[in-house]
């Protein structure tokens, strides 16, 4: 039996991005994603906001746990965690999904 790319467990190296049915939205005090299969939102905090921004800009989870770990003074490996738990919890809900390799 073999695991298609949703079911794979993450690593470091896991490109990510936000799938076309999902759209969002940063704000001063959240960001809302909405998955526009199912109709729900979902509101993620300032830092994860951050978060998302950044997996935009460099998909590689290993490389945007450095440039959000560089931004805020913390240890690369706690951000990393902290990265993966939040990817984890967003394709979960559908709102993220790793990206095919090219």
């Amino acid at each position: 039996m073999s695991l298609n790319a949703a079911e794979q467990p993450l690593s470091p190296m896991t490109a990510v991005q936000i799938p076309a049915h999902v759209v969002s939205r940063a704000f001063a005090a959240e960001t809302i994603m909405l998955n526009l299969q199912t109709g729900t939102y979902h509101g993620l905090n300032p830092t994860a906001g951050r978060m998302l921004a950044t997996l935009q800009q460099h998909d590689v989870i290993a490389d945007a746990a450095a440039v959000i770990a560089e931004h805020y003074g913390e240890h690369p490996e706690s951000v990393q965690a902290d990265l993966l738990s939040l990817c984890d919890g967003l394709i979960e809900r559908g709102l993220l999904v790793v990206k095919p390799h090219a």
